[in-house]
C-alpha cells in the first residue's frame, strides 16, 4: 500500500508517505506558507521515495477546522491529486489527528483538543484516549469559555491553541503537541471508507468576510 497523508489546517504544512508499512514524515513550514511549499514538497517526498504519483493508492487530508486559506490549499491538492491518480480519498480532522498523535504518545484519560483559530478564539474537542474516541461535537469558542468546564470535568489539552492560550487555562496540563502529525492522519484512517465528496469543516466564516462585515457595520 502506499499513501499519502496532507496537513495544512494549521500554520504548518506536512505530509506523510507510507511505502509498504514504511512511513516518510516531513514538516515542509511552520509560517503558513501552505501554496508556495505544498506541492513542491510533495514532489519532493515523492521523487525521494521513488514514488510515481500515479502508484498513490490512497490520499488521507485533514479536512479541519483550522486556518481557511490552509485547508483551501490542503484539500483542493488531495481532490486534484485524487481525481488525477484514482487514489482513495479519505478524510480527518485536526482535532481526531491531535488526539490519536496524544494517545500514541502515551496519553491516557480524557484530552481536550485545541486548534488556534484566531480572533481569539480555539476549535476545541474533547476524547476519551482507551481508544479514541469523541465524546463530543467540534465547537469554536474564547479559550476562556472552557475554564469552568475544565474546573468540573479536568482534562489534559493539546495542540496550538492549547499553547498560545495556556495562561487563560491556569490549572490545565498542556502536552507539547501542536502540529496535527500527518502519520498519525494515516494510522487513524486504516479501516475507514473513502469518501465520495469532501466538505471542509471550517466551524465558522472565513475571516474575509468576518473583517468585511465588521467594516461594513461600522460605516
Amino acid at each position: 500500500m502506499i499513501a499519502l497523508a496532507i496537513e495544512t489546517a494549521t500554520p504548518a504544512c506536512a505530509l506523510a508517505l507510507e511505502v509498504d508499512g514504511r512511513v516518510t514524515e516531513e514538516i515542509l513550514d511552520l509560517e503558513r506558507h501552505h501554496t508556495e511549499v505544498l506541492v513542491p514538497g510533495l514532489a519532493r517526498l515523492l521523487g525521494a521515495a521513488g514514488v510515481a504519483p500515479g502508484a498513490i493508492e490512497r490520499i488521507v487530508v485533514d479536512r479541519g477546522p483550522g486556518l481557511y486559506t490552509g485547508l483551501r490549499v490542503g484539500i483542493a491538492t488531495a481532490l486534484g491529486l485524487a481525481l488525477a491518480t484514482g487514489a482513495d480519498l479519505v478524510a480527518v480532522t485536526s482535532l481526531e489527528v491531535l488526539a490519536a498523535a496524544a494517545a500514541r504518545a502515551g496519553a491516557r484519560g480524557e484530552l481536550v483538543v485545541l486548534v488556534d483559530g484566531r480572533r481569539g478564539e480555539v476549535f476545541a474537542q474533547r476524547f476519551a484516549l482507551e481508544p479514541v474516541a469523541a465524546l463530543d461535537a467540534p465547537r469554536v469558542l474564547p479559550p476562556a469559555a472552557l475554564a469552568p468546564e475544565l474546573a468540573a470535568r479536568p482534562a489534559r489539552l493539546c495542540g496550538d491553541g492549547a499553547r498560545r492560550y495556556r495562561d487563560a487555562l491556569v490549572g490545565a496540563e498542556v502536552i507539547d503537541l501542536a502540529v496535527p502529525p500527518p502519520s498519525a492522519a494515516l494510522e487513524l484512517s486504516r479501516g475507514r471508507d473513502p469518501v465520495a465528496a469532501l466538505t471542509p469543516l471550517y466551524l465558522r466564516e472565513a475571516d474575509a468576510v468576518a473583517n468585511f462585515t465588521t467594516r461594513t457595520r461600522a460605516t
